[in-house]
């Protein structure tokens, strides 16, 4: 049986509640950028970065960013569980559950990380 332990949440509720509002964050900040995009067809680098470095920009695609990171790590904790727990029987399913948790959990933190120091770094 898993535990609530290794999920992002308390409950399967606040995971799925959660993974909803991340992906309405990352619906609005696509069509933010996207509407950007379209609306400058001919953009060069000084109107892009001039876009992305203003103070209300970094805040949202740090909220995006972060919502990226909860979302992903809800779905693919779904996903482990459901397919590396449930599908294989035994001692075996867990570790190799939690080592595919463990790695994906590093690979989305350095993410997050690098994507902190690109939008805030100088």
């Amino acid at each position: 049986m898993v535990t609530t332990v290794t999920s992002f949440g308390r409950s399967g509720l606040y995971d799925w509640l959660l993974q909803r509002f991340t992906a309405v964050i990352l619906l609005t900040y696509t069509l933010c950028v996207g509407s950007f995009l379209l609306s400058h067809p001919h953009l060069d680098f000084a109107t892009w970065s001039g876009y992305m470095r203003t103070t209300p920009m970094k805040v949202f695609s740090l909220m995006a960013l972060l919502s990226m990171g909860a979302h992903a790590w809800i779905g693919l904790w779904s996903v482990s569980t459901d397919y590396l727990t449930v599908r294989m029987i035994g001692r075996k399913a867990n570790t190799i559950r939690i080592l595919f948790q463990g790695a994906y959990a590093l690979v989305l933190f350095a993410y997050v990380v690098w994507g902190v120091q690109i939008l805030w770094g100088n």
